[in-house]
């Protein structure tokens, strides 16, 4: 059977146009569904096309309102397992509720994992995602998960810059160490870390002090899984300008921008911060110093291989 006709792309309402550059990558068509609420807010979902046997993926991100992204895409793997479809892939380039990884207080859930059962439960054979929050997540599944990775794609693009030399790659706390050191590895350069205190969950305030490295004369590159507030980014920019830094950058894989995300972060302690179109960005949000580049050609390589049963871990080689 062709490629065209046994593989099968539909998307939500969450984030449409990546899912058109996936197809566009992949020259193949977007396939047609409904998805939309009726009066009473209940959520519709049919499928418009024949997927019986088919190897579906359903690419849908945790986009605002998070809450209605989620449920679309229940559904849809619901109409999609109901419509026989042979295989039922989640593609979810940003995978919600990701903080919620572990119970770190009294009384508090770990909503990373119930929405992994959701996902299963629903019926999905396989999940895609890019950059998850923590790693262990991948555990909260019994079914496989595909974590993709920006950081080439962004490093590359730093790269791309011509300001290689004296860099430092710096993480906003030893979580995020994993991710600022292959980014490191891939530039040549010196990694430094940020203490990062997080003083009230409610007002989701950053606190940062301790930088472990030398930045004294150089240029920093933050990088970091993802864009809240924009807290913890301009409280790690504080730290690296009272340690004698020349220019700050930032690369970071999920724009969220919660907030008054887009007025914090342009207070100009940050030259530029570059982000990925794993969720949509209205324009009014993305600021005068920031811009996007875009996951589609990742997601669409990927879905490729895993497609005709190639490596999905051999496109990522050089991160380490």
């Amino acid at each position: 059977m062709p490629v065209s006709e046994d593989l099968k792309v539909f998307t939500g309402n969450a984030h449409p146009q990546l899912a058109k550059d996936i197809c566009s990558h992949l020259n193949i068509a977007l396939g047609a569904c409904d998805v939309f609420k009726f009066s009473n807010d209940n959520t519709f979902v049919r499928i418009l096309e024949n997927v019986r046997e088919r190897d579906v993926y359903l690419v849908q991100s945790c986009a605002v309102p998070v809450n209605d992204s989620i449920m679309e895409l229940l559904i849809m793997i619901d109409a999609a397992k109901r419509a026989s479809a042979g295989r039922i892939t989640a593609v979810i380039p940003y995978y919600g509720y990701g903080r919620s990884d572990k119970k770190d207080q009294p009384r508090v859930p770990i909503t990373a994992r119930l929405l992994a059962n959701l996902i299963e439960t629903a019926g999905a054979n396989r999940v895609m995602t890019i950059d998850l929050h923590a790693g262990q997540i991948q555990g909260f599944f019994n079914i496989p998960v595909d974590e993709l990775t920006a950081v080439s794609m962004l490093a590359r693009h730093f790269q791309g810059k011509g300001l290689n030399e004296n860099v430092v790659v710096v993480a906003t706390d030893a979580g995020d160490a994993k991710r600022a050191r292959s980014t490191a590895n891939i530039l040549k350069a010196p990694l430094a870390i940020v203490e990062k205190v997080r003083t009230r969950n409610n007002m989701e305030q950053i606190e940062s002090s301790n930088l472990i490295g030398d930045v004294n004369g150089k240029t920093a590159l933050i990088v970091d899984d993802e864009i809240g507030t924009g807290g913890t980014v301009i409280a790690t920019a504080e730290t690296l300008m009272r340690h004698g830094v020349k220019d700050i950058y930032c690369y970071v894989t999920h724009p969220v921008l919660s907030g008054r995300a887009t007025e914090v972060l342009d207070d100009g302690s940050v030259k530029e911060i570059v982000v990925t179109d794993t969720l949509p960005v209205p324009s009014d949000r993305m600021g005068t110093n920031i811009s996007a580049i875009s996951v589609a050609s990742i997601l669409g390589e990927a879905i490729g291989r895993i497609h005709s049963g190639e490596s999905v871990g051999a496109m990522f080689n050089d991160v380490h």
